[in-house]
């Protein structure tokens, strides 16, 4: 079983995540996020097709690829 990686690892993962794909225009969110018992990389798509070029982990730390769709700010209710 791996071993949970660490805050300071996913900081780490991350910015290699950010270098690789970060100015793509699918992405529209790279974050840390609790994955299993450590943590992770969560990289968020606009469309699924970049899905394959994203590693799914880096240096032991694990990469989460989701696509969410396009994200829009929201009016106020009321």
């Amino acid at each position: 079983m791996a071993k949970a990686s660490t805050l300071e690892q996913a900081r780490a993962a991350k910015a290699k995540v950010t270098k690789l794909v970060g100015k793509h225009p699918d992405v529209n969110g790279i974050g840390i996020a609790l994955i299993g018992e450590g943590y992770g990389v969560k990289v968020n798509l606009v469309e699924g097709l970049l899905a394959d070029q994203v590693p799914r982990e880096i240096d032991g730390v694990p990469v989460w690829v989701e696509t969410v769709g396009r994200i829009a700010k929201r009016g106020r209710g009321g």
